[in-house]
């Protein structure tokens, strides 16, 4: 058996995979949205690309991650690695979403980091079915006198 090399349409595979795919250029505007966003988001491609990430980031979140964004570019150093990171995101309609993700950056021939790449995932269904598993077992718990219910 022998193996062949097969290239790989870089293009096709962004839009084919189900999580979103962000990249966003040392000043935060999208440079690169997939299909797999368009669908989490509502966004489509023509109305991210150029955008900044407050399309996405609840008002309440925006001063923290732009602080830590400007601050991985400007080092060319990430705290989180590969770290699967948890935060609440935007819809275009305006409903919440809880989004896992990682980052990379991008470098340029210098070295020095061009663009973070993000890939999402939407945990919105397994965050609420976490909630509501721990809110039964708080009221199991006060039922049997361990702890008081949560209100």
């Amino acid at each position: 058996m022998t193996s062949e090399h097969v290239q790989v349409d870089h293009a096709q595979l962004l839009d084919a995979v189900g999580d979103a795919i962000v990249v966003c250029d040392g000043a935060g505007a999208i440079i690169l949205w997939n299909a797999g966003a368009e669908r989490m988001f509502g966004f489509t491609k023509e109305e991210a690309l150029g955008a900044s990430l407050d399309i996405i980031i609840p008002e309440r979140q925006r001063k923290r991650h732009w602080d830590g964004y400007y601050e991985t570019m400007r080092t060319g150093v990430t705290r989180y690695g590969s770290a699967l990171l948890r935060v609440p995101a935007l819809h275009k309609d305006g409903h919440a979403l809880s989004i896992a993700f990682t980052v990379a950056l991008l470098s340029g021939a210098d070295g020095r980091p061009t663009s973070i790449v993000s890939m999402i995932r939407d945990e919105t269904e397994r965050w609420k079915e976490e909630r509501a598993l721990q809110r039964r077992v708080a009221e199991l718990e006060a039922k049997v006198g361990q702890t008081p219910a949560p209100q």
